[in-house]
């Protein structure tokens, strides 16, 4: 089961489209939203979340997090308690630590992709402490899953499904989805 955390400012199609690729593989996810269960993205478009970070807490079921971009979204994420605890928890248990677009500078502030390959939306490097920086718009390196940004969603979500449920699932599943 993963957790994919949610607060204002977020950007949409990441969340959205990760989120719809994730269930669609039939992978347990559950949208959490900071603050209250209504959630507005950076370009005013709210969404309800199927829980609070209030009602969520560590599980033997949990196989990671997934923290989208968008700003001021990626801050909110990264100055609450609750979304840390759990980055940090997966991180001690070896569990997926997925983000895209600005937010790998959340586990990258601390520490965690240091020797990493990662990437993240340009001009947030800086802050993917000692990671080995890719070109590539999708990254996975152990249980890190890195993106660039936006136009990276669906393969994003598509990498999440692949070191889930393997290569062979997330090809099929992409042919379905027509993307490249």
């Amino acid at each position: 089961m993963f957790y994919m955390f949610f607060a204002d400012g977020f950007e949409e199609v990441e969340a959205i489209a990760a989120l719809d690729v994730i269930r669609r593989a039939e992978i347990e996810i559950e949208s959490v939203g900071i603050g209250s269960k209504q959630v507005t993205g950076s370009h005013g478009i709210t969404v309800i979340c199927d829980k609070t970070e209030d009602e969520i807490g560590f599980s033997d079921k949990l196989e990671g997090i997934i923290l989208p971009g968008g700003m001021p979204g990626t801050k909110n994420l990264q100055n609450n308690p609750k979304v840390n605890a759990f980055i940090d928890y997966c991180n001690e248990k070896e569990l997926y630590i997925c983000a895209i677009c600005a937010a790998p500078m959340i586990p990258g502030s601390k520490g965690l992709l240091s020797g990493k390959k990662a990437v993240c939306f340009p001009g947030f490097e800086e802050y993917l402490e000692g990671a080995v920086l890719s070109d590539d718009y999708v990254c996975t390196d152990g249980k890190f899953i890195t993106a660039k940004g936006m136009g990276s969603a669906v393969n994003f979500g598509l990498a999440i499904v692949s070191a889930v449920k393997g290569e062979k699932f997330s090809a099929a599943l992409k042919d379905t989805l027509q993307c490249s």
